[in-house]
């Protein structure tokens, strides 16, 4: 058996996605890193927004308090949904799931306590669920 997730796996199996979802939001969760220095970046205290004026139209007035706040929500909501995904499939192992699949780490990078075979099945059903939830 190979120690390599394969994108296509059997229609039969419970956590079928296809291949073209599967690569989809395995790139998704990849961003993970990318939303949380934006997230953190975003706290609203910096002098002067640098793109917070670029979409700006002659003679409005500029508010960057709820633009801050619905770029927060969008990358804390996007961070949840990955976090509570991993949680649901991996349990106890959740923080590694979180690192395997925003990281693209592999079984023998993160070296879980239990086998390939479970390892491998909780990996399938987090990409499984994390679609249900993408839906």
């Amino acid at each position: 058996m190979s120690t390599t997730i394969r994108p296509g796996i059997s229609k039969r199996n419970t956590y079928y996605i296809s291949e073209h979802r599967y690569y989809e939001l395995k790139h998704f969760c990849l961003q993970y890193p990318e939303w949380k220095k934006d997230y953190i970046s975003l706290d609203g205290l910096s002098a002067r927004p640098v793109d917070v004026n670029a979409n700006r139209r002659s003679g409005e007035v500029s508010d960057p308090t709820p633009i801050y706040a619905e770029a927060r929500l969008y990358f804390r909501n996007r961070m949840a949904m990955v976090e509570r995904t991993a949680e649901e499939a991996a349990g106890d192992m959740s923080a590694m799931m979180l690192k395997a699949v925003t990281e693209g780490l592999s079984y023998n990078v993160i070296s879980p306590p239990c086998c390939k075979e479970v390892w491998y099945t909780a990996y399938r059903r987090f990409f499984w669920l994390l679609d249900k939830a993408r839906k």
